[in-house]
């Protein structure tokens, strides 16, 4: 490997939401005697590739950071990044736009083409993100569940959504690709399916393509905006290199639209609360993730994230029997199903959680995503830190 994906890092007091904790939001701290394993919030524990160290220095360099103006540079990195990745052809600046967040520009988008009050289709389970903000506005949710099929793997339910979409009248839905909670990277078939049922509606569709950088197992992400010339002009896809890059602290995620309707109504919008504006060192940090060498970073982190993976996966297997899980084909997010197992050792869930973290293993609640039995576990910190955590369930929890 070139860059480092094994040194543990002490994240204690550095402002970090994983290991320094804040009451009445996430896990509690383990007892007496345990560190604290993060592997709850979705952020990762390895260094960012030194590129955007570097690119933020070189402009804090500079003692002047009054007003300022998005540079040529930003966009284009942006478009190559997209070109090289994604095969995306035909993309300019116009069609791109900064968003201080994904939940951000969601809410220009609902804000835009709903009221309080209306519905809009979501597949469950669910990104709680997507949850709260939406609630917090006013906004129904009508869940379409996804559904396993023979072999585990979770498919869109295309007749469901149909009928859900005409039931309730809705004409706005989010889709999530890759799939976050349960790791799916939809292929192009299953997404043209879907933007077949969305367009026969007249649903426009906010695509959350925020994972779409951590893709493991040979998998390819489709942006849903490929799909057809009619997705192209219905989809505001959202992207960020935080997800890619650890970068969330820095704050700074964009939108591509081509139809310029839903571009204006996205962008008038988004300028009325006057809080969409980027930070200086934020567009550096774009420019050094999107360089050459971010995109060989990005390579071996999916590398080292499947090795995480394929370790939790086959240590459950072989270890938890009833703990049932889909093998995640992008993101660094392990969605486990522990019905049976609870079920076999007369267990509830919140006893099961909190003997995690007890021992430091701060998994997530998985309950929040709309599945009654579900821990939600972040596979993206050091292998070692990976096989201790699964040392302690083996000899606390499970075992």
């Amino acid at each position: 490997m070139k860059y480092d994906f094994t040194s543990i890092i002490d994240r204690r007091g550095m402002d970090s939401i994983a290991v320094d904790l804040k009451p009445g939001y996430g896990p509690e701290a383990p007892k007496e005697g345990f560190d604290i394993i993060p592997m709850w919030i979705a952020d990762m524990n390895f260094p960012t590739v030194p590129t955007i160290q570097e690119a933020i220095i070189e402009r804090a360099k500079h003692p002047m950071f009054g007003y300022f103006t998005l540079r040529k540079e930003y966009y284009d990195s942006i478009i190559k990044w997209h070109e090289v990745r994604n095969g995306v052809r035909g993309l300019t600046s116009e069609h791109i736009g900064y968003e201080n967040g994904v939940l951000g520009c969601l809410m220009s988008v609902v804000n835009a083409f709903t009221a309080p009050g209306d519905c809009m289709l979501l597949h469950s389970p669910t990104y709680i993100g997507f949850t709260s903000s939406l609630t917090n506005n006013g906004r129904r949710i009508i869940h379409s569940d996804l559904v396993q099929d023979e072999a585990g793997v979770w498919r869109m339910d295309y007749d469901d959504m149909d009928a859900k979409l005409k039931k309730y009248n809705i004409h706005l839905a989010v889709f999530c690709s890759p799939h976050n909670p349960c790791g799916r990277v939809w292929d192009s078939e299953e997404i043209e399916k879907a933007m077949e049922v969305y367009g026969k509606n007249d649903c426009i569709v906010i695509s959350d393509e925020i994972w779409s950088d951590i893709i493991l197992y040979g998998n390819k992400h489709i942006p849903t905006q490929n799909i057809s010339e009619d997705a192209k002009n219905r989809t505001v896809a959202v992207y960020a290199p935080s997800k890619t890059f650890n970068l969330a602290g820095l704050v700074g995620a964009y939108h591509i639209i081509y139809n310029k309707y839903l571009r204006d109504r996205v962008r008038a919008q988004s300028s009325k609360p006057h809080y969409n504006e980027m930070n200086v060192l934020s567009i550096h940090a774009l420019i050094g993730a999107y360089k050459e060498e971010g995109h060989e970073w990005v390579d071996e982190l999916c590398q080292v994230l499947g090795e995480n993976i394929d370790y939790a996966c086959d240590h459950i297997i072989n270890n938890y029997k009833g703990v049932k899980f889909f093998k995640p084909e992008g993101t660094y997010m392990l969605y486990l199903d522990c019905e049976e197992w609870l079920k076999e050792h007369n267990m509830t869930i919140d006893e099961l959680y909190k003997a995690g973290t007890d021992v430091g293993v701060l998994w997530q609640d998985g309950r929040p995503f709309n599945r009654p039995y579900a821990i939600r576990l972040n596979l993206a910190l050091p292998k070692s830190r990976v096989i201790e955590a699964f040392e302690r369930l083996d000899k606390y929890v499970f075992n």
